[in-house]
């Protein structure tokens, strides 16, 4: 009897566990294929979710996933490890594993694959910039966000012990989606800790410092939006500075390419993504200057076609006239549900299909209450409207994972445990 074709996801973010949870169900459950997702986590977080996670918003633990639970509710494998080394010819993978616990005849081994999928999103680029590795934060993981959600917590306690009043300057760099976002959660956070008794640091007193390098903040969406939003932020009293490319980062302060510089307590780097340092190790891989690796509109890389990459991690120009596909949440999902049919056709031996792109359209989140985005480029939405639509993103994404029906109780759940309070946490 033939073995079943194994394969191999690695990385279990959105656009990977998503494609674990439909695999799993179109062949894993029939037998057709063996599924197997490869993480370094334990549990998944939704990464769009991780700037409400810094500021305290949002309680992680409400909203992880067990990654081992989930593989066994949905017919996938699941492989706790971090991959390391790429045996082409073998065709197996080299893992490490990440618990400091293990055995150490068990720190290592190896995974064989019949197909391989990299769906390992990206990380932030610095772009060499001095000193940012030392005193930025960094949003690409939950224990980053969770590191910078206990500096700013910190911050509001040691000021309790000042006499009187003090100031607080939070700078973030880079005004794409990422960075807008965290600066309108910003000022609900510090309001509520205020509310909560934090008070020797008055929300007035804190300045949130908005840096784009390009002429305009979210430089990836239209002018209108980018317009709108820059209203909204000014509203909120957040401080935009446009053209300012960052130079140097020191301790307390921001240089710019100019000269000039500005104070900062607390600074977190948004200004870019580039794919994770472990591709660096796969030297005769086609790769663009992000470190991601190219695809074919088959989503089969350039230099394998038993290997495959999407979402963030990837090089994807689906058409030759037309950008390189951005590294948005969309992508990736679209991407997911089109290897399901890519995987079919490979299981059978037939004639690998292309992926196209539909662009359904971007929303950026300003707070609780309100967002702004424009759909299939052309329906421009604002406020309540577009917040539904906003969170209804993270409802799709829970549809994939968990079925319509276990969402729909997600949700129920959610409005009854509605809390007003920030997820504030001493360790």
């Amino acid at each position: 009897m033939n073995e079943l074709h194994k394969i191999v996801i690695v990385g279990g973010g959105a656009g990977g566990l998503e494609l674990a949870t439909l695999l799993g169900e179109h062949f894993g459950k029939q037998a057709k294929a063996k599924i197997i997702l490869v993480d370094q986590n334990l549990t998944h977080i939704w990464k769009p979710l991780l700037h409400e996670i810094a500021v305290g918003t949002l309680n992680a633990h409400s909203e992880e996933l067990n990654y081992y639970a989930h593989a066994a509710q949905h017919d996938y494998e699941f492989v706790l490890g971090r991959f390391t080394e790429l045996d082409r010819a073998n065709k197996s993978l080299l893992l490490e594993h990440p618990l400091s616990g293990a055995n150490e005849d068990q720190h290592h081994y190896s995974l064989h694959y019949d197909t391989l999928i990299f769906a390992i999103g990206s990380t932030s680029n610095d772009f060499n910039t001095e000193g940012v590795r030392e005193h930025c934060h960094f949003l690409d993981s939950r224990a980053q966000a969770e590191q910078f959600q206990q500096q700013l917590l910190h911050l509001y306690v040691a000021a309790q012990t000042q006499s009187s009043p003090t100031d607080l300057n939070i700078a973030i760099i880079g005004a794409g989606a990422t960075g807008v976002e965290l600066a309108a959660e910003l000022v609900q956070s510090t309001q509520s800790f205020h509310q909560y008794g934090l008070n020797k640091i008055d929300p007035k007193r804190v300045k949130i410092s908005l840096i784009e390098a390009a002429d305009r903040i979210l430089p990836a969406l239209s002018e209108k939006i980018s317009q709108h939003t820059l209203r909204e932020l000014h509203h909120a009293n957040i401080q935009v500075l446009t053209h300012k490319r960052v130079s140097k980062i020191d301790k307390k302060h921001i240089y710019f390419a100019h000269g000039a510089s500005i104070p900062a307590d607390l600074k977190v780097w948004c200004a870019g993504i580039q794919a994770p340092k472990v591709f660096q190790q796969l030297t005769e891989f086609e790769k663009d200057h992000l470190n991601r690796l190219k695809v074919y509109a088959t989503l089969q890389t350039q230099t394998d076609p038993n290997i495959f990459a999407f979402g963030d991690c990837a090089h994807c120009q689906p058409i030759a006239d037309e950008p390189v596909l951005g590294p948005r949440a969309q992508v990736a999902s679209q991407q997911a549900h089109f290897l399901v049919s890519a995987m079919s056709a490979r299981i059978k031996n037939k004639a690998q299909p292309m992926f196209k792109f539909a662009d359904k359209g971007s929303l950026v989140s300003l707070s609780h209450h309100k967002a702004v985005g424009e759909l299939l480029g052309q329906v421009n939405v604002q406020g309540w409207v577009a917040k539904s639509l906003y969170i209804s993103l993270y409802r799709m994404h829970q549809a994939t994972l968990h079925g319509y029906t276990r969402t729909a109780y997600f949700m129920a759940k959610d409005a009854m445990n509605k809390k007003l309070a920030p997820n504030i946490k001493l360790h």
